[in-house]
């Protein structure tokens, strides 16, 4: 009942906020401007600001809720470092929005972010000793942040692989009752349906830096707080299924940037989603093919935590002999810019 209500609140408040911020951003001018030499598929200017609508509902559903239950100390310690380290990445990513923001200087603050996690009790606890638990930790919460924001290159397509990420992390989670984790992936899952009406193709709204590092940072706070099973121990790499279409993306574009001598922290069209509308494809069919294969990832994810070592291992074998062929033919279609 209690992940049904934060849900709600989620939902509805980002549904009202979204086009809130979207007469916000028209009326200061902050808007997405079409550029021919970076990843963007619009061409006319949007207004950006979802992502406060996002984080902002985000927030509001978890403090409400603290408010008539009680949590666990540890569950609202927990949370309070999510929420905590979500506002100031969802401040770095607006300011990113208004004026840009060196990379340096978004790394930096997403290292200290994933160090505040760590702080609050959030790391990966697989892997000893401690300083190394830490480093993975780090990279990890880095490495989920920029993926969110690398793949926002087409209308609905972030705020869609969000929600169906949010939803497995749940439904694995519940059965163990990993209480922060359900009430954090409910409650951005809500934001994030809220957003969509708005975002999906045509977009009237985009969510921004301040909407995708925010989700990203979020999915990587919530991917760390689950045991996922004690079937198998591999199990404990399902985020990477969970999470596969952004990480995908993300490996894809450094690797092909990597390839052609480009700066791997500079825009350019290298991305899955680019290259399949290069082949042909429309961008609502993309960004429905993307849902799929993040659903299905998802589900895999699910059965790996209730299967044998073997099973799960073969199951992680084909995903990644699929994904490298795929890589292979998407390499081959040529891109502008």
């Amino acid at each position: 009942m209690l992940y049904f209500l934060v849900f709600s609140i989620a939902f509805i408040l980002s549904f009202i906020l979204t086009p809130l911020m979207r007469r916000i951003a028209i009326k200061y001018n902050i808007v997405d401007l079409p550029d021919s030499h970076e990843a963007k598929t619009h061409k006319e200017p949007v207004p950006y600001l979802g992502g406060i609508a996002i984080g902002g509902s985000f927030i509001v559903s978890l403090v409400v809720i603290r408010f008539v239950t009680f949590f666990p100390t540890g569950t609202l310690r927990a949370l309070r470092g999510i929420i905590f380290g979500g506002m100031i990445i969802m401040l770095i990513g607006f300011l990113d929005d208004i004026k840009p923001v060196s990379f340096k200087i978004k790394f930096l603050v997403q290292i200290l972010l994933a160090i505040i996690l760590i702080i609050f009790g959030i790391r990966i606890r697989f892997v000893s000793p401690v300083y190394l638990s830490v480093f993975f930790t780090v990279l990890w919460v880095v490495g989920i942040t920029n993926a969110f924001n690398i793949i926002d290159v087409m209308d609905g397509l972030s705020a869609g692989i969000a929600i169906i990420a949010c939803l497995f992390f749940f439904f694995i989670g519940l059965p163990t009752e990993q209480i922060y984790v359900n009430f954090a992936a409910v409650a951005l899952m809500g934001s994030c349906i809220g957003f969509l009406k708005y975002n999906f193709l045509p977009a009237k709204i985009f969510m921004g830096d301040s909407g995708s590092l925010f989700i990203g940072f979020v999915l990587a706070a919530i991917s760390l707080g689950e045991s996922y099973t004690h079937i198998n121990n591999i199990a404990l790499f399902s985020p990477l299924l969970i999470l596969g279409v952004p990480l995908y993306d993300t490996l894809l574009v450094m690797i092909l940037r990597f390839q052609q001598g480009k700066s791997i922290f500079l825009g350019s069209r290298d991305h899955y989603a680019l290259r399949l509308e290069a082949l042909g494809l429309g961008r609502r069919k993309i960004v429905l093919l993307s849902y799929l294969f993040c659903f299905i990832l998802g589900l895999l994810a699910f059965i790996i935590t209730k299967v044998t070592f073997y099973v799960a291992l073969g199951t992680y074998f084909i995903v990644v002999i699929f994904s490298f062929l795929m890589g292979n033919e998407l390499s081959k279609i040529k891109v502008k810019g």
